[in-house]
């Protein structure tokens, strides 16, 4: 109950983060390729997915066991790194904001991202963070670098980045003359595969994680699984069965399907602007079509809209167009 109540009061930041970043994808007129995807019910969900994983991992022992699964070790003890999940860069210059970002008593710092869909970004996206989660660990005008933590960047796909089959990529900076000489930065990243194949490679642990990963339900937790699994199991059984939690889940996916509504109206009543203007100076629907590399039956439909009524607004005309009326 302790649990929920938490996970329940964490929820109102994480649904105003997660809105935040939808208006910011509305503003840049970026159409992810889940906008169409078909509604997700709480209790179906699977902690590949946005909302389950943001909910869970406010709980730092659940943190605690994804660290410990993913990368085959035992930590005694995490901490939030100073409530950390966002940092910020230079004036204009872009930040980050972390899935979840944790200390362990030996000094040594988390970086945990999920990525679900490949955007083609791991490898870069793993340097630039690396870069602005070391940034803030040197004061100005501090001497040398000790102060440094170790640090673990893992990034668990839905997907094989590198297309071997591993379920675990592991990436530390070795000397390319002697590849057994590590340079010691202190700095390793970890890209796990939830498609891996190669499980008499690797502890079977990590193999059930990345599997219920995928498929987070009970029919997916092996009789002999690791007991932190079993465990974390249980804790996402209880979000899901939280009547609280599913109302928010719905209110923050009816406010995301209206602002991707909002993006799509936006974009396409900037097209229909364009062929308004087009043909106010008198252009054809052939000659329109050719210039804004459109089709002539889309030229043909919107050009017969303003027509139809030449007081029609572009939004209105875009409405009709994508919702078949006027709202």
């Amino acid at each position: 109950l302790i649990f929920t109540n938490k996970i329940v009061k964490e929820t109102d930041n994480i649904y105003n983060q997660r809105r935040k970043c939808m208006e910011k994808r509305k503003q840049l007129n970026m159409q992810m390729d889940t906008d169409n995807a078909p509604f997700n019910p709480l209790k179906d969900m699977n902690l590949m997915d946005d909302f389950l994983f943001d909910v869970a991992t406010v709980d730092l022992e659940t943190c605690k066991i994804i660290i410990e699964l993913s990368i085959g070790i035992t930590l005694t003890k995490i901490a939030w790194k100073e409530g950390q999940k966002v940092v910020h860069n230079l004036p204009g210059k872009r930040g980050i904001r972390m899935d979840f970002y944790a200390e362990d008593d030996k000094g040594r710092v988390f970086d945990v991202e999920m990525q679900k869909r490949n955007r083609g970004n791991i490898p870069k996206r793993t340097r630039f963070y690396q870069a602005l989660i070391d940034a803030p660990m040197l004061k100005s005008g501090e001497q040398g670098f000790d102060h440094l933590k170790p640090a673990y960047i893992i990034v668990i796909c839905g997907f094989d980045q590198y297309g071997y089959g591993f379920y675990r990529y592991t990436f530390d900076n070795r000397c390319k003359e002697m590849p057994e000489l590590i340079m010691g930065d202190g700095c390793r990243k970890i890209i796990l595969n939830t498609k891996g194949k190669n499980d008499t490679d690797v502890e079977k642990p990590l193999v059930d994680f990345l599997h219920y990963i995928e498929r987070s339900s009970e029919d997916n937790i092996p009789e002999d699984c690791d007991d932190r699994l079993k465990h974390l199991h249980r804790k996402l059984e209880e979000i899901k069965a939280n009547e609280q939690m599913g109302v928010t889940y719905m209110k923050m996916e009816e406010r995301d399907r209206l602002i991707r509504k909002e993006g799509e109206l936006k974009g396409e009543s900037k097209i229909i602007s364009m062929i308004r203007k087009k043909l106010a100076k008198n252009k054809n629907i052939i000659e329109i079509a050719e210039e804004l590399e459109l089709g002539n039956n889309y030229v043909e439909k919107v050009t017969a809209l303003l027509r139809e009524d030449p007081d029609r607004t572009d939004e209105q005309a875009a409405e009709l167009l994508l919702y078949g009326k006027e709202e």
